[in-house]
């Protein structure tokens, strides 16, 4: 079969890019498994332990194939005068990617925390496929974890569901786990899989890369002016928007860099720490419904939505966070909203997985000046309802087409810059913190046999922003994730607190209101 080289996207080049020491640009999840319902009865825990992380082990590697992107792996040109190419790797190691462990003692939410921010805190190795799972044991109730990492270049958020939906079944699919358990606990199981396309497996020779460089070199020149010229007329649209903003009385979103300074922000060393936790979902949409109507008479919307629900508790949560430290800014604190810009239909089940990155981001004020939830709440809808109209205009094309044009050598020294003179400690933060939601499709998972009973996600902390809040409903819960850096957010554990006393409070008042 004939080699072919498959170039990262701008986007997608731009998140290994801004790889470095300290900066882990991957997104996890953290599958919580129940006992398989089938369990041989009197079975010893470590057998039973080395039964399930088998059946794991054995499902990752016979459907791998399924999701090409994590049997690739990243072939970088020569200088990083051009965006990296996915080659596929000749021999996966699954050894060295699907690996066991065990969470402490008494095995509770805060012990697999500890033991997922230790994962997060290690970077991927860059020379083979971007992913690894870690499965653990020892959780209350004979319960197993898969603590899932994926390079952001590898995948987005929405993408990364639908990779991780090839791992998993829609029943107890029994006759995928092992019959029996090998002596070694199952890594003589797979423990080198063969690329799908072995003739295109092999690394392609020095000659092949520099040919590719050359030829996508020689229209480089034309596609940065045709990308400028797009963000010119991008720019022109936005201006016009933001007049006609002003002519309604309607502040425009933030500007990027213009967030005031916390102490959330700065340079971000490569430990990390996670806090999760969740709610119901229909205590979401109890707020969402009964104070809807009024936050859409004052935001133009229609009704308020469950984002606005999140970012505004978040706005809440972080308000107290920082007025409890005296470092309450007057202004509010500004999220980074992450969007999807992928079509529904690009997130399918079949049986090969297109993954990668089509996602944008809006700037969104999160009322963290305000007081009272209820007004925090509308002023929130009316903003992620203006930042929407604005990242209609200004959205994924616009930065993915800048992205196409930019060297990645000139992001990666302006990355190892920053990180090297602490940039982000002497300027103003991008955004003050990530906040991204991520709906699961509303039916029962099995992992191996085992049901998943609750999914909770991890999103990347990069310099500038020490914090990302990440949710996602899964069966009718909303499950949060608080990432943090520890020199910027010593205690995740307290964010996550005031959060879940944030979501509490519109709660309240939005059963006050329904009655």
């Amino acid at each position: 079969m004939e080699r072919t080289l498959e170039p990262l996207s701008g986007l997608d080049a731009a998140f290994l890019a801004m790889e470095t020491p300290s900066s882990r640009l991957h997104v996890a999840g953290i599958f919580v498994l129940d006992p398989p319902a089938l369990e041989e009865p009197g079975s010893s825990t470590a057998k039973s332990a080395a039964r399930r992380f088998a059946a794991i082990r054995t499902t990752v590697g016979e459907r791998l194939g399924r999701v090409p992107r994590l049997s690739r792996r990243v072939a970088r040109m020569p200088l990083d005068l051009q965006r990296p190419v996915w080659v596929e790797a000749e021999d996966i190691d699954l050894d060295a990617h699907v690996r066991p462990a065990s969470v402490a003692s008494p095995g509770g939410q805060r012990e697999l925390d500890a033991l997922a921010g230790g994962r997060l805190s290690q970077p991927l190795p860059l020379d083979r496929p971007l992913w690894e799972m870690v499965v653990a044991v020892g959780l209350a109730g004979g319960r197993t974890a898969v603590v899932a990492r994926l390079h952001h270049a590898v995948l987005d958020g929405v993408s990364g569901v639908a990779a991780l939906a090839a791992f998993l079944d829609l029943g107890p699919a029994e006759s995928d786990a092992p019959s029996e358990i090998p002596s070694d606990g199952g890594q003589a199981a797979q423990s080198s899989v063969r690329s799908e396309h072995e003739a295109v497996g092999r690394p392609p020779p020095v000659v092949m890369l520099s040919g590719y460089l050359a030829a996508s070199l020689a229209g480089q020149a034309a596609a940065a002016a045709a990308a400028f010229q797009r963000s010119a007329d991008a720019l022109v649209a936005l201006r016009r928007q933001n007049r006609e903003l002003a002519r309604r009385g309607l502040a425009p979103p933030p500007a990027p860099f213009s967030a005031p300074r916390t102490c959330l922000n700065g340079s971000v060393p490569g430990e990390r720490r996670i806090a999760t936790f969740s709610v119901p979902l229909a205590d979401l949409e109890l707020v969402r419904h009964a104070l809807g109507r009024d936050v859409a008479a004052a935001s133009g919307r229609r009704d308020a939505t469950v984002n606005d629900v999140i970012l505004a508790a978040v706005g809440g949560a972080l308000r107290r966070y920082l007025a409890s430290r005296g470092q309450l800014p007057s202004r509010s604190l500004v999220a980074l909203v992450p969007v999807s810009t992928r079509a529904p239909a690009a997130v399918s089940s079949s049986r090969s997985i297109r993954v990668g990155n089509d996602v944008s981001g809006m700037l969104v004020e999160l009322g963290s000046a305000v007081e009272d939830p209820v007004a925090r709440l509308r002023a929130v809808a009316r903003a992620t309802g203006v930042a929407k109209m604005q990242e209609n205009l200004a959205g994924g094309a616009f930065v993915e087409t800048l992205l196409q044009a930019v060297p990645p050598v000139l992001v990666a020294g302006f990355v190892r810059l920053a990180d090297a003179c602490s940039l982000f400690d002497r300027i103003s933060p991008p955004a003050n913190v990530v906040v991204s939601n991520i709906v699961v499709p509303d039916v029962p998972l099995w992992w191996a046999g085992c049901r998943v009973s609750a999914i909770y996600p991890a999103g990347p902390v990069a310099d500038g922003i020490g914090l990302n809040v990440t949710a996602m409903t899964y069966q009718g819960v909303v499950r949060f994730g608080v990432v943090g850096c520890p020199r910027l957010v010593p205690d995740v554990g307290e964010v996550a607190t005031l959060l879940a006393g944030a979501l509490a409070e519109l709660v309240a008042a939005a059963t006050v209101a329904a009655r």
